[in-house]
């Protein structure tokens, strides 16, 4: 158990958690929150709170945010607005097939760094001297992956939420065509394609599901025997935990709740069945709990 908040660099931007130290801040305060560039402004979203996790190893606050460090945060967002607006007009003089994704600049060394993501490699030697020139310091380009581009812009999924990639997920998993397959979700790129144009990432969360319930049901075309008959297993909702069965004596389809086709539940009910060992009871209507007639 420890104390632990939540900060952030950016309006609405991705949360890092922390250990408060001896520091108490309120919502909506900045703080110096330690990172390998040195301590950075941050603000604060959630308060510091007890909680039961274990949350060792977390960065500590250095210290609240002075009135010197929040003029050193204003200078810095107006030194990368014009970074940004120079690194847009130098990029279409050069004709260089780029696009500026984001822009960070480090008051410390006057570094500024801009991220730009271009369908291939590009030689911009040229542009970093001319930004050099025009910004007046050390300038470092570095290009994105789709994905790294996502998270730093930011946008709208369509599940109607905000990207995963720039709220709360640390790194990139590997996501497959297989896990959609396994799903049973259209094979249409449009479908199954995130804000970047890569596989969605959500395709990962269910997919241990998926796998599990693989595991556990029959497979699909697989003979099953209930109480009003012979029936075959045509297809089942993992989400909902339904399973839709063909009977095979009038062709008539039956959807039942999955544990009631489910071997382990099946041998819990033969095993214990009304609390005596070995004895089953079935439904009085002559069909198993849960399924319905369509």
């Amino acid at each position: 158990m420890g104390m632990m908040c939540a900060v952030t660099f950016t309006d609405r931007g991705r949360l890092y958690y922390a250990d408060p130290g001896s520091l108490t801040p309120a919502v909506g305060e900045h703080v110096l929150y330690p990172t390998d560039e040195g301590d950075e402004v941050a603000q604060v979203m959630w308060a510091p709170q007890w909680t039961s996790d274990d949350v060792g190893g977390l960065p500590v606050l250095s210290a609240m945010a002075t009135a010197e460090d929040l003029a050193a945060l204003d200078a810095g967002r107006k030194k990368r607005s014009v970074a940004r607006v120079a690194a847009k007009r130098l990029i279409r003089e050069h004709g260089l097939p780029m696009k500026v994704a984001g822009v960070d600049h480090v008051l410390s060394d006057n570094r500024t760094v801009i991220y730009f993501s271009a369908p291939h490699r590009v030689d911009f030697r040229s542009l970093v001297r001319d930004l050099g020139a025009t910004l007046k310091g050390r300038v470092e380009l570095r290009q994105l992956s789709a994905r790294d581009e996502a998270r730093i812009i930011g946008g709208i999924g369509s599940c109607g939420r905000e990207l995963c990639c720039s709220t709360f997920l640390v790194d990139f998993e590997p996501v497959s065509v297989r896990m959609a397959k396994d799903q049973d979700l259209p094979l249409n790129p449009l479908r199954i394609s995130g804000a970047c144009g890569r596989l969605m990432c959500c395709l990962k969360y269910e997919h241990p599901l998926y796998q599990d319930a693989r595991d556990s049901m029959p497979e699909v075309g697989s003979c099953l025997s209930t109480p009003e008959g012979d029936a075959t297993l045509v297809s089942y909702n993992v989400p909902g935990e339904t399973a839709v069965l063909r009977m095979n004596s009038d062709g008539r389809r039956t959807t039942c709740a999955m544990a009631s086709v489910c071997s382990s539940r099946k041998s819990h009910d033969e095993f214990y069945g009304n609390g005596e060992v070995g004895s089953a009871v079935a439904s009085p209507h002559g069909s198993e709990p849960g399924c319905t007639t369509s």
